[in-house]
């Protein structure tokens, strides 16, 4: 259905403006008019329009809202509907005060939605790119339960952790790949430019040049004639990486290489079973049953491998088997996220053991991240030195035996 974005007069008299969905800029100002707003300004919303050439290239780019302002919203929805604001008024009342005209449009027509009979979980799955499968998940439990004040604080403190603890992973992160990026751009810098400048000085004095040098010079020369070729082959090696990881085969090629990397590998599966164990946790807490919870949570899991397990594990607690049995036979998941499984199996206190896992997991991670950050900033600190260092050595020892012999 097509939106349309207003301004016009609200029956207090203030100035209002916001979008609506409707058939026809006719049906839109008869909308508005029910609503008691009088429109001054009526016109189609451009702003998918506008970020068409965009999300071809990044896929719901321009379309959803930050996964930060999601739990801010989230967390001012639940608010004001234990304050006792009905639905749509609190579903205005976001779509008013947010500043981010993406969000104003979503929430707007999600209140749209509501207002002509929609379910809250039903206007939100029509907006895929901001609200999730799990999202939406929770919040039609959350309904049907009865609940949905209690859905959404979870949902909001769900998102905040999540939040948190991926900032935590790419801030571990960011300072090693800024550095490992500086220092290749001045090496790129000193061996393509300030090299060859230097080596036409030892030419022309037709002087026996170090192994050191020879190398430096050979290394700057290869990058200067061929460095088209060298772009190719890069930009072709990024491209087959690229294809094979999109290929079923290649991904869990893939998948399998990155479980089995020393040191690597246990951080991500202690990353992926945080999230997992922290998902399931919020979906069973929330009313929804443990067979759709692990439909929902299989989407969140980064690993091909352990998706497959998961799904295993689906069916064999269809059939009637424990999870942390079915868990336990797939061979990948760790012992203690399966102990605590069993644990909360056998007492009735499945979503306790896995918050108790989520936490233990992530506090793992945030030591093996600060642990690997403390080796890694000296570690490449050194390699950068001894880079700087054997450019150093390479220059100079010529121009010591060029001053030898004029002596």
């Amino acid at each position: 259905m097509p939106v349309f974005a207003y301004r016009g007069l609200a029956p207090n008299g203030r100035s209002i403006n916001g979008v609506i969905d409707a058939d026809s800029p006719r049906s839109a100002r008869g909308k508005l008019r029910e609503l008691g707003i009088f429109p001054t300004e009526l016109s189609p919303e451009q702003a998918t329009a506008k970020t068409a050439p965009a999300q071809g290239w990044l896929p719901g780019f321009g379309r959803r809202i930050p996964a930060t302002e999601l739990a801010l919203l989230t967390r001012q929805l639940s608010a004001l509907l234990g304050a006792g604001v009905q639905l749509v008024d609190a579903l205005g009342a976001l779509a008013d005060q947010t500043s981010r005209a993406v969000s104003k449009r979503i929430l707007s027509q999600v209140r749209e939605s509501v207002r002509e009979g929609s379910s809250l979980a039903d206007a939100l799955a029509a907006h895929p790119e901001t609200f999730s499968d799990l999202y939406v998940g929770m919040v039609r439990a959350g309904e049907t339960a009865g609940a949905l004040e209690a859905v959404l604080n979870r949902l909001a403190e769900y998102s905040e952790r999540q939040s948190e603890f991926l900032s935590k992973v790419r801030g571990a992160l960011t300072y090693p790949i800024i550095m490992m990026c500086v220092g290749v751009l001045i090496m790129g810098f000193l061996v393509s430019y300030v090299v060859p400048q230097v080596a036409t000085i030892f030419e022309e004095q037709h002087a026996a040049l170090p192994l050191m040098t020879r190398v430096l010079i050979g290394l700057s020369d290869l990058l200067a004639g061929h460095w088209f070729e060298i772009l190719l082959l890069v930009v072709a090696l990024i491209a087959g990486i690229a294809f094979g990881l999109s290929t079923s085969a290649g991904r869990r090629i893939y998948d399998a290489w990155l479980l089995r990397t020393p040191y690597v590998g246990p951080t991500v599966l202690r990353v992926i079973c945080a999230r997992f164990a922290r998902t399931l946790a919020t979906l069973l807490e929330s009313g929804v049953q443990l067979l759709p919870s692990l439909s929902a949570v299989k989407r969140v899991v980064s690993n091909g491998l352990l998706a497959d397990a998961l799904e295993q594990s689906r069916e064999s607690i269809r059939e009637g088997h424990g999870m942390g049995q079915t868990l336990e036979r797939s061979g990948l998941f760790p012992p203690l996220l399966v102990e605590m499984v069993k644990v909360g199996e056998r007492s009735g206190d499945l979503e306790q053991m896995l918050e108790r896992v989520a936490d233990n997991y992530e506090r793992e991670v945030e030591a093996s991240l600060r642990q690997m950050t403390t080796v890694l900033e000296p570690l490449m600190t050194l390699v950068m030195a001894a880079m700087i260092l054997f450019m150093m050595l390479a220059v100079l020892l010529p121009i010591f035996q060029l001053n030898q012999l004029m002596q």
